[in-house]
């Protein structure tokens, strides 16, 4: 099970700060985003521009998960 943590946008549309991922062992980034969206309706909005890290760090293209990862979904900040 992997820890799913929203941050700004993110947990305003999740209505929370953090979710359990079941079935994160070797899923890819899609398969998160398909049991976000189901779970959490609202981040589909956001989904385009919100980057996802993995253990501290940006995922990578076709990078794979593992079920004891800290994930984080990070919306677009901006600042001035």
């Amino acid at each position: 099970m992997a820890k799913t943590l929203f941050f700004a946008q993110a947990r305003q549309a999740a209505g929370c700060p953090e979710a359990d991922w079941p079935n994160a062992q070797d899923a890819d980034a899609e398969a998160l985003w398909i049991w976000l969206g189901r779970q959490f309706p609202g981040l589909s909005k956001i989904r385009q521009g919100t980057r996802l890290a993995r253990n501290g760090r940006y995922l990578e293209e076709g990078e794979r998960f593992a079920a004891n990862d800290e994930i984080a979904l990070l919306p677009p900040v901006s600042g001035g």
